[in-house]
Parts: structure tokens; sequence; C-alpha cells
């Protein structure tokens, strides 16, 4: 039986996935977890977070640099858009906007574009004045309580991506480049593993290169 088959007969397992589409690492996590829905019956729940709300509010800006602190303190306006996009088309609609957005912040380098949300937008089939969102308070809340759902279970000393498999809330893999087709199944496989040991906290090893797009 093919997954295709397998997918259509069976269960599909969805997958909270928590993301900020300011975040490279959350966004090569996001492409690995869309080639995983190739090879197995899973299917990505997206959600969002907020960076600057982690890092400003919940940590109090403790530890972080000067340039990363001002990137920061501009860092709401895509994931408000985002938070506006769902309100207005219901939650389906985050996966095609955060892939029009970061494919341009991440893939076409546009972080400093400011014509990435309204092309994203139009590309998702979204109205244009959403883009207004960026810049107003309004859907912070809606942002704040789907936050919570994540960190409030995974903590708030990690940060994005996060996601939640069989009922685990982890964060990563932080990986780069994505693993494609089968490579991309058996981590997934690995992490299966690892979320139903009860007990699992943490494996880690420092990042000695930059994330990486292709």
């Amino acid at each position: 039986m093919t997954i295709k088959e397998e997918t259509r007969y069976g269960e599909v397992h969805e997958v909270p996935f928590w993301f900020d589409p300011l975040c490279p690492w959350a966004w090569i996590t996001s492409r690995w977890l869309l080639e995983v829905e190739q090879v197995r019956p899973v299917r990505a729940d997206w959600r969002i977070m907020s960076l600057a709300y982690l890092n400003l509010d919940q940590r109090k800006g403790k530890g972080l640099s000067e340039d990363y602190r001002k990137l920061m303190e501009t860092a709401w306006g895509s994931v408000r858009v985002c938070a506006a996009a769902a309100e207005h088309s219901g939650h389906r609609v985050l996966g095609p906007l955060y892939t029009a957005i970061g494919t341009r912040l991440h893939n076409q380098r546009r972080r400093e574009d400011p014509s990435v949300i309204t092309e994203a937008l139009a590309e998702a089939g979204l109205p244009l004045s959403l883009a207004s969102a960026a810049t107003s308070t309004v859907f912070d809340q809606r942002i704040r309580d789907s936050h919570h759902e994540a960190f409030d279970e995974v903590g708030f000393d990690v940060g994005t991506p996060v996601l939640r498999i069989a009922g685990t809330t982890l964060f990563g893999p932080v990986v780069t480049p994505a693993p494609r087709g089968e490579a991309a199944g058996q981590l997934w496989d690995g992490l299966l593993m690892v979320a139903a040991t009860d007990g699992f906290f943490e494996l880690k090893r420092s990042r000695n290169t930059k994330p990486s797009f292709d």
C-alpha cells in the first residue's frame, strides 16, 4: 500500500506546529514537515506564536544583543497579519500564507522589503487590506493565546519551532537543510520514539552552520 493509499484509508494525524514567520529555523523545520506529509500519514496544523512576545515580555529581554532587541521590537508585523488572516478566512489559511511569507523572507532574502506582506496576501488569495494588521494591536491577544497553547507546556526557555507529537509538545527539530523524501520520514519516526519516552527532555549540540533554505 502506498503512502497516499494509507492516508486515504487510514487515520491522518494532525501535528500542531507553532511558528513565527520571522524565524529561519522554524521555516526550515516547517518545510521538513511538509516533506513528512508526503511519506507519512500526518498533516501540519499551523499555529502562531510570537518571538517578540517570548523575548521581550516573557523573558524580559534578558540576554538579548542590541541588534536582536531592535529586531524583536519590529517583529510583531508578520505574525499579526497571520492572525488577522486566520480571523478573516479561517485557521487553514495559515499554511498557504506562511509559505508565501516565508518564501519571500527566507528563500528570497527580502526581510527588509515592505512589499513582502502584500505580495504574500495576494498569493494566498486574501484581501490586501489585511496588511494593515501589521501595525495594529487588535489581534495581539489572539496571538498570545495561541502562543501559550505551546509555551505553557514546552516552557519559555526555548524558542521556535515547537510542535506537538502524540500529545507531547517539543522544541525542534532544529535542522538544516530540511531533509527530503524518506529521510524526512525517518527523522519523523525518530521523533515519534522520543515523544513516546516518558521523562525525556533534551538532546542538543552546538550549531556550527547557518540556516540553509535549499
